[in-house]
């Protein structure tokens, strides 16, 4: 899939794509991962360290297939740079402790510079309570789209 979107991005049938590496009560195991604990099971670690290193193993290939996309966008030329270059990317989770299904301080990667409005090599540590509908306003308001909200957000990220 990451390269198809790759492949739609270059050949400018599209330049928006959604990709949900698995449903989050999903059972399925990722063997490529070197664990073959189902997803939803290792989730829910109960806080026993193989557990959570079963969570890792799978966590890790999913950011590894991530890396892979991005390097991939990186060498494919567009225009006067890369894909990645003039595309925005965000790679983020529902929970940040999936074991009591915590949904603060969610984990979040933007990539990309989105034709120069984002200038990255940027790590963002936000207050304690702030919406990830704020990464969400911000990315749009880097993309040219004048939105003064998005869900639950209280204004933009300064990136």
């Amino acid at each position: 899939m990451m390269d198809l979107i790759t492949l739609g991005f270059a050949a400018e049938v599209t330049r928006v794509a959604t990709l949900k590496l698995g449903r989050d009560t999903s059972n399925r195991v990722f063997p490529e991962s070197g664990s073959t604990t189902p997803f939803h099971s290792a989730s829910h670690h109960q806080d026993v360290p193989s557990s959570i290193l079963d969570l890792a193993k799978i966590n890790r290939y999913h950011i590894g297939l991530l890396a892979y996309m991005l390097d991939k966008m990186k060498k494919t030329a567009d225009g006067d740079g890369n894909l990645l270059d003039h595309s925005l990317v965000f790679y983020g989770s529902a929970m940040a402790n999936s074991n009591v299904h915590g949904h603060k301080r969610v984990p979040a990667i933007i990539a990309g510079h989105a034709g120069g409005a984002i200038k990255g090599n940027l790590h963002v540590r936000c207050p304690e309570g702030t919406p990830q509908a704020n990464i969400l306003l911000t990315m749009t308001q880097k993309l040219g789209l004048n939105l003064e909200e998005i869900g639950d957000s209280r204004g933009p990220i300064a990136i």
